[in-house]
């Protein structure tokens, strides 16, 4: 009988994790097999192109298409400098002359006396792509990028905004149930990846924002607090690009939620510990989760798993969290895995199971509306 993989949340003290790190465009690879590198330390680089800017100048001047070039300053391929003549009319009154200027430094990318409009391009942006790991090239894919693989702690979060971003692993929270509020975050967290208990305020957030801290890792949040801080509401199943000063990163879900207790000692063990962190999270197809990635030069290489080792499908007695309402975000164990298709509230048949939760309560779910805690 086959089995219906059920995604779930990695918490693993130590584990491989590999990462393949890819240019948008073909650039450059700094690096080669073998090499040990840093978080910070840049793998690869590329050139962006730079923007594409249209000037009618047919328009400006009062000329055919056909007769652009016999106006123009400039030729295809030049380099030009922001408010520089491109082009200008003939006339014996030099204050009787039109003239068209270059909005931006570039180049003339292209002439055309079939439409009279002038193409320029800014100049080339170069990009750096980071390691955001601290690990060992093991693969080299030339002009796009590189694998990194390193031992770490890894545990993946429910829920996160903002980019990766790198720092040292500070508590601010004494249990998981305790709430983030602005008074425990102190000036000196600047740069840290602070680690809360169960909520964060949004006051908090806005404190967080002011020390500078790196990232924050919590149980849970209010939607109100996030639609504030990013100062519209999130409606999108993508995130990750957000420009909010830090990296936000759930453990459990939205509410007031206390943050697993494995989760949370876990990461108390790796307090003033070096992480990488991402907040990227994408819940269709092709499942995303944010992530820390804590590196521990004591951590030895026996018995460690795969981040990425595939289970057969959900056990008697694997820890659970509830993804969907009525009880979204609630952790509890699977008691019972029924063989038989039920109905459920919705009138829906489907396949189920019986999880117990910590107060001892019993509840049917869809096995669908769960995920496995790792």
């Amino acid at each position: 009988m086959g089995y219906a993989y059920t995604p779930g949340l990695k918490v693993a003290e130590k584990t491989i994790v590999q990462k393949k790190r890819l240019l948008p465009i073909p650039g450059e690879v700094k690096v080669k097999k073998g090499d040990t590198v840093t978080s910070s330390e840049v793998i690869a680089k590329a050139e962006l192109p730079g923007k594409i800017h249209s000037i009618n100048v047919v328009n400006i001047l009062g000329i055919l298409p056909e007769e652009i070039r016999q106006f123009m300053i400039k030729k295809e391929g030049d380099l030009i400098k922001r408010d520089e003549i491109i082009a200008e009319s003939r006339s014996f009154i030099k204050w009787l002359k039109t003239v068209v200027k270059s909005p931006v430094d570039g180049t003339v990318e292209s002439i055309s006396d079939v439409t009279g409009q002038v193409l320029l391009r800014e100049p080339p942006k170069g990009l750096e792509l980071l390691a955001y790991i601290d690990g060992e090239i093991i693969e080299v894919m030339e002009r796009q990028g590189a694998i990194i693989e390193t031992l770490a702690t890894y545990i993946q979060g429910i829920f996160g905004i903002g980019g990766e971003k790198t720092g040292i692993i500070e508590m601010v929270s004494e249990s998981p149930e305790e709430v983030l509020t602005p008074e425990k975050i102190l000036s000196g967290h600047k740069g840290k990846i602070i680690v809360g208990g169960s909520l964060i305020t949004s006051e908090a957030l806005m404190r967080a924002k002011q020390v500078g801290v790196e990232g924050i890792v919590v149980g849970g949040i209010n939607d109100l607090a996030l639609s504030h801080l990013l100062g519209y509401d999130l409606g999108v199943a993508i995130t990750g690009t957000e420009q909010v000063g830090f990296t936000l990163i759930l453990t459990e879900g939205f509410g007031k939620i206390d943050m697993a207790k494995k989760t949370f000692d876990l990461l108390s063990s790796k307090q003033g510990k070096k992480a990488s962190i991402s907040g990227q999270t994408q819940i269709r197809a092709g499942v995303v989760r944010p992530e820390i990635i804590i590196f521990d030069s004591r951590l030895e290489s026996k018995g460690i798993i795969k981040e990425d080792l595939e289970r057969e499908g959900l056990k008697i007695g694997d820890l659970v969290r509830i993804i969907r309402g009525p009880y979204f975000g609630v952790i509890g164990k699977i008691r019972s895995l029924p063989v038989e298709l039920q109905r459920i509230e919705t009138e829906t048949i489907t396949r189920v199971l019986e999880v117990e939760f910590q107060d001892g309560n019993l509840a049917i779910i869809p096995r669908a509306n769960v995920e496995i805690i790792q």
